[in-house]
């Protein structure tokens, strides 16, 4: 296996280092010339490598837990009515029209309820 190879095993098995990429802390070609001078030694990869705590996971449910459902229930009914008052403005509520059925054309002589 070549060295390029090697080195897309190894930026496979640590995803941390497309987020490195993606972050513009350093570039690909950066990173392989690391891994061509040092290989996989964890002392050359402490700077990219950085593991996520599990104090992630529970930051998250931190949040979630201090997040008020009735407040986001409240702001979900007002968008909801909002939407529901643009849609009767503009007309686009007007399937229940369309379910009627076929309407008969009028007459081409006939105006203004003649």
């Amino acid at each position: 296996m070549s060295k390029k190879e090697e080195f897309k095993e190894f930026a496979k098995s640590h995803p941390e280092l497309a987020k490195t990429v993606r972050l513009k802390d350093a570039s690909w070609q950066e990173l392989y010339e690391i891994y061509d001078i040092y290989g996989d030694d964890t002392r050359a990869w402490n700077n990219y490598l950085k593991k996520e705590s599990p104090n992630n996971i529970n930051n998250f449910a931190d949040i979630m837990k201090k997040i008020d459902m009735d407040s986001v229930q409240k702001h979900i009914n007002t968008a909801q009515k909002a939407l529901g008052l643009v849609q009767e403005l503009t007309g686009k509520s007007a399937p229940s029209v369309a379910t009627k059925g076929p309407v008969t054309p009028r007459p081409i002589n006939k105006f203004f309820e003649d």
